[in-house]
């Protein structure tokens, strides 16, 4: 497998500007392809997960085509999907897979749904049982709940009320919002129990108010689509910049403060981001980090206190509004000085693997002692120093290779393995790092 030696890297300073947010990129793609007109996308993420949005809205019947530097331009279909049969492959996008699933269940056509075999093993099963009652035809081809799925037909159905679960995955509801349209009937989903991840619901609901779809509801509980909702191109549209990937470098520059390195500034996100990993901020402060915004950038260093202790405070925290940063906070617990407890990051467990163990098993590399349980990380640092030279393990999910890049600012050499991972969603994230570090 192929691997990279990172050394020692003594300090980080300067500014970079992020590639588009992947969850947002992909919703405006689907959108962009479902609506009337021509919607001119501008700053969208190049990634394996939108290549898979991208491939499948062209196999769809969808026109999109490159309109510059980071741009693309398409055609909407203007409601259902012209294809009416076509194998979709996904990858592991798990965004990719809960959306299209629910559109495509409503498209009238023959579909079938796959991607890599990780994908095969995160559910998807309260999905397909909402889009039953709404008359979805969907078979499993695996395993009972989860992918690869085979979607026939829809048949009439007089349900205008759905229920789904949110205490499994935010991606259930956002793929029902975004397929509603495709009914045009006045339709209401209630959200059963707590639902976690809303930050990406709010991502969601603006996406689809630029398109013309107002979502109607009060708090996380119950939402309704007008049966006379349509979507409209907004005719040109720009991406923001990536606020998970924002946190590696943030990170970067609030550990680099430690010792004189930092700040380090991210472009292309700021104080008015719609985005809820954003609050990852918030969390970095508490631990000992001065955090400065502007409209589209976020800056980050140690703070005095911090920097006159050489640790940062240990954190208690529930994260389940940032689950994709949260990874990121557990890393700086390794510079911490005691005892960080993350909560609330029970969907962890259905990512692109097993988060909560695959985080445990390589922070223990590392040196760290960790608890782990159902939904939640504990972490203790080693009081000394971090283990050298430790192989880090990255469970093809690019996440786990951004997060333990930052071990190198521990002052020991890391090996990550399979660094090319961060395709998913960065592919030049190790490049970028590389850019503002000093040896």
């Amino acid at each position: 497998m192929e691997c990279l030696d990172l050394a020692p890297i003594k300090a980080v300073r300067g500014t970079v500007t992020l590639p588009g947010s992947k969850s947002i990129s992909n919703r405006t793609l689907l959108l962009a392809g479902l609506a009337a007109g021509e919607t001119l996308i501008r700053d969208v993420l190049d990634s394996d997960d939108t290549q898979h949005m991208i491939t499948a809205l062209r196999a769809l019947g969808v026109s999109v085509s490159e309109a510059g530097p980071r741009a693309l331009r398409v055609q909407g279909a203007g409601g259902a999907f012209p294809v009416k049969q076509a194998d979709i492959f996904l990858g592991n996008s798990g965004t990719a897979v809960r959306m299209l699933t629910a559109v495509l269940a409503l498209c009238d056509g023959e579909y079938k749904i796959t991607g890599v075999p990780r994908m095969y093993e995160r559910p998807i099963g309260d999905l397909v049982d909402a889009l039953r009652v709404l008359g979805a035809r969907i078979d499993y081809l695996g395993n009972e709940g989860y992918p690869p799925l085979g979607i026939h037909p829809a048949q009439e159905s007089p349900m205008r009320e759905v229920s789904v679960r949110g205490n499994v995955s935010s991606q259930f509801l956002t793929g029902l919002l975004v397929a509603l349209p495709l009914l045009k009937q006045h339709t209401t989903v209630k959200v059963v129990g707590e639902l976690i991840s809303k930050p990406y619901i709010d991502i969601t609901r603006n996406s689809l108010k630029r398109f013309g779809i107002t979502v109607a509801g009060t708090g996380y509980a119950q939402f309704a689509v007008a049966g006379d909702a349509r979507y409209v191109s907004p005719g040109e549209i720009h991406v923001e910049g990536d606020a998970s990937s924002a946190s590696y470098f943030l990170a970067a520059g609030a550990i680099s403060g430690l010792t004189g390195g930092g700040p380090v500034r991210v472009s292309g996100v700021g104080k008015n981001s719609v985005q809820g990993d954003v609050r990852f901020c918030d969390m970095l402060e508490r631990m000992g980090a001065v955090i400065t915004y502007g409209d589209n950038w976020i800056e980050a260093t140690a703070g005095a206190d911090a920097i006159a202790r050489g640790k940062f405070t240990a954190l208690k925290a529930g994260c389940g509004h940032i689950p994709d940063a949260a990874m990121t906070l557990a890393m700086v617990a390794l510079f911490a000085d005691g005892d960080t407890t993350l909560t609330d990051i029970g969907s962890w467990r259905v990512k692109e693997t097993d988060r909560i163990a695959a985080m445990a098993t390589e922070l223990r590399k590392l040196g760290a002692s960790v608890e782990e349980g159902k939904d939640y990380l504990k972490v203790t640092p080693n009081a000394l120093r971090l283990t050298p030279n430790a192989q880090i393990d990255t469970y093809d999910d690019h996440r786990m290779a951004m997060c333990f890049s930052l071990a190198a600012l521990g002052g020991v050499p890391v090996r990550i393995m399979d660094p090319r991972c961060v395709a998913k969603t960065f592919p030049e994230y190790f490049d970028v790092l590389a850019s503002i570090s000093v040896q």
